[in-house]
C-alpha cells in the first residue's frame, strides 16, 4: 500500500511539473484543472525538485559564448574553443545543434590530401548527418580510429558515420573491421600483425584531423552496452575512471586507469592525438564534463566544440 502511495505521489508530481514548467500553466490553473488545492500544487512542485524529478539550471545571459570560450582556453590551455549557443535543454536538440556546428567547422578546415580519422557513437553520427558534399577539395581519405564491430544490439553508428564522412569528401571509407576491445591481448596482438590492419593503423596515425568525443562511465555508457567487459571490469572502470577517449579509459588527470584493458583495445593511442594538426573534441551534454576535463588535462585535444550548458559547467568544474 505504501509503495502504491509513493508511486502515485511521483506520478502526480511529474504531471504537475510538466504542466508548470513545460506548459507554463500557473499554480492556480493547475489546481483548477486537477481539482486540488493550490498549496497542494506548490507542495508537489517542491517535492519534484527535492526528489530530483526536476532540475533547474540557471544560465547567466551575461556569460556569452565568447566569454566561456576564453575562460575554457585559459583554464586548460586548449588552442581553439567553440561554444555553441543553444536555446533549448532537450538533449537531442542540443546534440543536433552541436553536430551541425561541428560539421561546418570540419568542412572549413579540410583541404586537399588531408586524412580524417573519426570515432563513432551518436555525437559523431550527428556530425556526419550534417556534412555537405564538398567538391572543392581532392584526395581526402577517411579512416576509423578505433575498432567498429560489436555483437551487441546497441547501435554504434560506426559504419553510418564513416560512410557519410567519406561520401561528403568523395572518398572510400577505410573501415577498421574489428572489435574495439578484445577478450585477450594475444589475439589482438596477432590481428594487428595482419597486413591490412597494419595499413589502417598506420593511416590512422598519419591522419592530420581526428574527430572524436568522450564517453562516460555511467551505466548507460554506450561502450558498457557492447559486451566487451565483465561485471568486475565495469565496476573497476566506474570506480577509477571518469570516462574514455577512443574507448581508452582515463582518470581525472587524463591517465590510463588500467593497462591490461588498454592493451586489449585496438585503435589510436592517446599519445598520438597530441601530434594531430587538428584533434577536434566534440561534446554535447553536461554528463560528459568530467571526461572532457580529463581529456583536456591530458592534452588530447587542441580544438574543443561544446554546447553552452556543458561549457558553463566545465568552467566551474
Amino acid at each position: 500500500m505504501e509503495m502504491n502511495t509513493q508511486k502515485s505521489k511521483i506520478q502526480q508530481s511529474l504531471e504537475i511539473a510538466h504542466m508548470y514548467y513545460e506548459q507554463e500553466l500557473s499554480q492556480n490553473a493547475i489546481a483548477d484543472k486537477l481539482n486540488i488545492s493550490r498549496p497542494t500544487v506548490s507542495r508537489l512542485l517542491k517535492n519534484a525538485k527535492e526528489d530530483g524529478l526536476v532540475r533547474i539550471q540557471i544560465m547567466n545571459p551575461l556569460e556569452s559564448a565568447q566569454a566561456l570560450e576564453q575562460r575554457i582556453s585559459n583554464k586548460y590551455g586548449v588552442a581553439e574553443v567553440h561554444v555553441v549557443p543553444v536555446q533549448m535543454v532537450n538533449g537531442t536538440a542540443v546534440q543536433d545543434s552541436v553536430g551541425a556546428y561541428a560539421a561546418n567547422y570540419i568542412e572549413s578546415i579540410v583541404k586537399d590530401n588531408d586524412i580524417i580519422g573519426i570515432g563513432w557513437g551518436k555525437t559523431i553520427h550527428r556530425i556526419a548527418t550534417h556534412l555537405d558534399i564538398k567538391d572543392t577539395v581532392k584526395n581526402v581519405q577517411v579512416v576509423q580510429l578505433k575498432g567498429s564491430v560489436s555483437t551487441a544490439k546497441e547501435h554504434t553508428y560506426a559504419f553510418d558515420s564513416i560512410n557519410a564522412f567519406a561520401a561528403a569528401f568523395h572518398s572510400v571509407p577505410q573501415y577498421l573491421p574489428l572489435p574495439v576491445i578484445f577478450e585477450h591481448q594475444t589475439t589482438k596482438d596477432l590481428v594487428e600483425e595482419e597486413h591490412h590492419i597494419r595499413y589502417l593503423m598506420d593511416l590512422g596515425r598519419e591522419a592530420n584531423i581526428a574527430v572524436f568525443t568522450v564517453g562516460t562511465v555511467r551505466d548507460s555508457a554506450l561502450v558498457f552496452q557492447l559486451d566487451f567487459f565483465s561485471e568486475k571490469e565495469m565496476a573497476f572502470l566506474k570506480e577509477h575512471a571518469v570516462g574514455d577517449v577512443f574507448s581508452r579509459f582515463i582518470d581525472q588527470d587524463g591517465n590510463i586507469v588500467c593497462d591490461e584493458i588498454n592493451q586489449r583495445t585496438i585503435g589510436i593511442e592517446l599519445n598520438d592525438l597530441r601530434e594531430k594538426e587538428h584533434a577536434v573534441l566534440v561534446v554535447s551534454g553536461t554528463a560528459k564534463v568530467p571526461a572532457v576535463d580529463a581529456a583536456l588535462h591530458g592534452q588530447y585535444s587542441n580544438t574543443l566544440i561544446i554546447d553552452q550548458y556543458a561549457a558553463q559547467e566545465l568552467v566551474d568544474y
